[in-house]
């Protein structure tokens, strides 16, 4: 059985997240949790709630063992960009690009 969370609108661009969303896919709950810990971007505490919260839905909802979960997915998709301006001299105005992403974790049972 999959069980999946999503987090959505995230502050981080979206290629840094996917940095951090390949090197946990295949690895078993508690090893991708250990990795996130100590993984330096940013990104890796967002993305380690995540799985957390996937987590926590495959205990809950669908009485499933945390021993026994595997990350099968994990992909960090784009979200909308927040546009402002920054000053500049003589009149001219920079463009600033915020982007957010969308984090979306998928678990499955082992045995599955």
């Amino acid at each position: 059985m999959r069980v999946s969370a999503t987090a959505k609108y995230l502050r981080h661009s979206t290629r840094k997240t996917r940095l951090v969303t390949r090197a946990i896919v295949g690895l078993p709950l508690e090893q991708a949790s250990a990795m996130l810990r100590f993984m330096p971007q940013g990104a890796a505490r967002d993305v380690a709630k995540v799985l957390d919260s996937a987590a926590a839905n495959a205990e809950n909802n669908h009485d499933l063992a945390r021993d026994d979960l595997v990350v099968v997915q994990a992909t960090a998709d784009e979200g909308p960009t927040i546009k402002r301006i920054r000053p500049r001299a003589q009149g001219r105005a920079f463009a600033i690009h915020k982007p957010m992403t969308h984090v979306t974790v998928v678990l499955e049972n082992k045995e599955a």
